[in-house]
């Protein structure tokens, strides 16, 4: 089906529908969408995919996408900080240290991208939760008699480390990456 003219039609009047209405989706989300419902009213209508095309229509799909996106949206800014820990502060040494272990990461687990994409996003979680506990204002009191000291655990991460900030810059963790045997490239 993805390799059809009328699919690939399909996907590009959706995105520029998508565009028109300031919502932005990325193509591999439209295009699972779009096959996704075409499958749907194929099987609805007990016919081929290819005969269901006549029943697409851009504007509307796009509409509903958006509709979706925006609801999930609005979702999402009612339950903002119900549950969820802080996002720390992109700056961070925590962080840092997260980004810093990628291209190990890489080399060590000889390339494995979906084992160091956990890893990270395991690190970060945890960097999140610490800094939702121990970096939100008034949360001292939920920290129990011992407390916590987020800054001053930041400190420590910098002094272990010096310029661990260097990896927020893009040119030296992609040559630290590359140094590792490994390179990220679009294909």
């Amino acid at each position: 089906m993805r390799n059809s003219q009328a699919f690939k039609s399909a996907v590009a009047q959706t995105l520029a529908e998508l565009a028109r209405q300031g919502v932005t989706l990325g193509p591999a989300a439209v295009e699972d969408a779009i096959e996704e419902r075409m499958q749907a009213i194929a099987a609805q209508l007990g016919t081929q995919v290819a005969s269901t095309w006549r029943y697409f229509d851009a504007a509307a799909f796009a509409d509903s996408l958006a509709k979706s996106v925006r609801d999930f949206e609005q979702g999402a800014e009612d339950a903002a900080g119900i549950g969820q820990a802080s996002m720390p502060p992109l700056d961070n040494p925590e962080l840092a240290l997260v980004l810093a272990g990628v291209p190990d990461s890489m080399a060590h687990t000889g390339g494995d991208l979906f084992q160091v994409i956990v890893n990270v996003a395991v690190n970060a979680w945890m960097a999140g939760h610490i800094h939702g506990e121990d970096g939100c204002e008034g949360c001292e009191a939920s920290r129990g008699p011992a407390g916590h000291d987020w800054a001053r655990r930041m400190r420590q991460i910098e002094d272990m480390q010096p310029g661990i900030g260097k990896w927020f810059d893009r040119d030296a963790w992609t040559t630290a990456l590359n140094k590792s045997g490994f390179q990220v490239t679009r294909g």
